[in-house]
């Protein structure tokens, strides 16, 4: 029964962070930019009360560590929040090496290179951690799709617009 509560809190903590993440892309959609202002403006509402409303659900499962392990995951999280930080100096760059760090959280054949520093640190960390850790940078992936998807579209609208205002002049 106690493996069953941790398995249930942990689904828990998974289930807030899928919603957070949900809510965010709902507010960074391009799909706001092509609804009425006034719906936009109630969507926005709900959304940051739906956030707000989420935010103050907490939910822990505390892992034990030995010194090893919570020396492994200090190691590790800095690591990730080191390439997070660069983030918008070398966006392609920063993408590149978070797959390499995923590549090294799984057990799968990645598409890319593994970072093997990164890939031993992991190892040293508890498995609750392990899980953790391999959906962080899941998350970080996926968030960062998301923002070249959103890139892309505004780029293309841009230029879209480029030749419209072109087209008008000749």
């Amino acid at each position: 029964r106690v493996e069953a509560f941790r398995d249930a809190a942990s689904a828990m903590e998974q289930e807030k962070e899928i919603l957070l993440e949900m809510i965010h892309n709902i507010q960074n959609s391009q799909d706001m930019r092509h609804i009425s202002e006034g719906e936009r403006e109630e969507l926005s509402l709900t959304a940051n009360r739906l956030m707000g409303r989420t935010l103050t659900v907490e939910v822990s499962v505390e892992t034990i560590r030995n010194a090893q392990q919570q020396e492994s995951l200090l190691h590790a999280t800095k690591m990730i929040d080191e390439i997070v930080n660069k983030l918008l100096d070398d966006l392609e760059d920063a993408k590149m090496r978070l797959m390499s760090l995923y590549g090294a959280c799984t057990s799968d054949v990645p598409a890319g290179p593994i970072d093997q520093k990164f890939q031993s640190v992991v190892i040293g960390c508890a498995i609750e951690d392990q899980k953790k850790i391999k959906r962080r940078l899941e998350t970080l992936l996926r968030n960062l799709e998301n923002s070249e998807k959103s890139i892309t579209l505004l780029e293309h609208q841009k230029s879209s617009v480029r030749q419209s205002c072109t087209s008008k002049q000749d």
